[in-house]
C-alpha cells in the first residue's frame, strides 16, 4: 500500500525512575531487576495520557493543517467512555475530526498503522494521525515484583499520508495471528464488566497490571519466531535485506531474542527498553521516533515491526520508510 510516514513526534516524561528507586518498593535487588526485566530505568510521567499523547501528535504535525482521521493506538485508556482519542483532539485544540480507537493492547500502534494504510489506499482519508500514549507505571502491581519493574511510560505519533509514484515509502506486508488460549496470561481484570468497580468481589488487585512472564515468554518466542519466518518466505526478503527490526520492548530479554534466535545482527535490532522500560503500545513508535530523529531511520530504509500483545497476539509489518 502506497503510504509514507510524513511526521514523527515524541514525548519523553523527564522525570526518571532508576532500578536503585523501585528496588525496595518490590523487594528486590538491583541486580534482580536488571537481570530480569532488562530495565535500567523508566520515564514516569506526572501528566496524564491525553496530554502527553497530544504533545507527540502536536510535533508529527509540524504546524502542518489539522488530520483527517485521529487514531488512539494505546494499551490503556484515560477513563472507559468517552475513548482517548477525544481527549487528544480537545487537547490539541481541533474540533470536528472523527477519532477512535485501535486496541490490540502493545500491538495497538503495529494494527493501527495497518488500519489506517488501508484507509488511505480505499481513499477515504488523506491525513491519519495515529497516538499512542500509555501510562503503565500507574498499574504497577508490586506484589508482581516483575512486570512492576518492567513498565515506563511515554507517548509516540506518526502522520500518516499517501504517497506518490516516484516515492518509494510503502507498506510491504502485515500479518497478524491471535491465540486466545494465551487470555489469562496477561490481564488487568477490573474496569470491564467481568470486575467492575461496584461489584463487591473486585479487588484492588484486579485494577492492576498482572503478567505470568516466564509463560508469556516461552509461548511468544516461539510465535514469533514462526510470524517472522512467514513473513520471510512470504516476500521472499532476507534478513539482511531489512534496515532496522523495531520490536515491541517486552523485556531485555524479550529484544535480545531477535538477535540470539532470530538471526539478525546487533545492528540492526532498535532497542529503548533499557533506558524507557516496557511503553505498552507507545514502546514501538517510541523507539521509532528517536530513530527517526536521531537520523539513524532514513528514507528508503526497510523497516520491520514486530511483537506481542496480550490475547496472546503476535504481529509482523514491513514498511519501507
Amino acid at each position: 500500500m502506497k503510504i509514507k510516514i510524513s511526521g514523527s513526534g515524541l514525548y519523553l516524561p523527564p522525570k526518571i525512575e532508576r532500578s536503585e528507586d523501585i528496588a525496595h518498593l518490590i523487594d528486590r535487588s538491583v541486580e534482580w531487576i536488571h537481570e530480569k526485566s532488562g530495565v535500567f530505568e523508566r520515564r514516569v510521567s506526572e501528566i496524564d495520557v491525553d496530554k502527553m499523547g497530544a504533545i507527540a501528535g502536536k510535533e508529527a504535525l509540524n504546524d502542518g493543517p489539522p488530520p483527517d482521521l485521529i487514531i488512539n493506538a494505546s494499551g490503556v485508556p484515560r477513563q472507559t467512555i468517552p475513548d482517548t482519542s477525544t481527549f487528544y483532539q480537545k487537547e490539541m485544540g481541533f474540533e470536528g475530526i472523527p477519532s477512535y480507537s485501535i486496541h490490540c493492547t502493545c500491538l495497538s500502534f503495529i494494527t493501527a498503522l495497518h488500519t489506517a494504510s488501508s484507509l488511505i489506499q480505499s481513499n477515504s482519508y488523506d491525513r491519519i494521525l495515529i497516538i499512542s500514549a500509555d501510562r503503565g507505571t500507574v498499574g504497577r502491581n508490586y506484589n508482581e515484583p516483575e512486570s512492576a519493574s518492567l513498565l515506563g511510560d511515554g507517548a509516540a505519533a506518526v502522520l500518516l499520508e499517501p504517497s506518490s509514484n516516484d516515492e518509494d515509502s510503502e507498506l510491504l506486508y502485515h500479518t497478524m495471528s491471535t491465540w486466545p488460549s494465551g487470555s489469562n496470561l496477561t490481564e488487568v481484570r477490573g474496569g470491564g464488566t467481568r470486575k467492575h468497580p461496584q461489584d463487591p468481589n473486585t479487588t484492588k488487585e484486579d485494577n492492576l497490571f498482572s503478567m505470568d512472564g516466564p509463560a508469556i515468554y516461552k509461548i511468544a518466542r516461539k510465535q514469533v519466531y514462526r510470524i517472522l519466518l512467514e513473513t520471510l518466505k512470504e516476500t521472499g526478503l532476507k534478513r539482511e535485506s531489512i534496515d532496522w527490526v523495531i520490536p515491541h520492548q517486552a523485556s531485555g530479554k524479550a529484544v535480545e531474542a531477535y538477535i540470539s534466535a532470530g538471526g539478525f545482527n546487533k545492528e540492526q535490532v532498535l532497542e529503548t527498553v533499557s533506558k524507557f522500560g516496557n511503553c505498552v503500545a507507545a514502546s514501538v513508535p517510541m523507539t521509532l521516533a528517536m530513530a527517526i530523529e536521531d537520523g539513524r531511520v532514513k528514507r528508503g530504509d526497510l523497516l520491520m515491526l514486530i511483537g506481542t500483545g496480550a490475547g496472546l497476539s503476535a504481529a509482523c509489518s514491513l514498511i519501507r520508510y
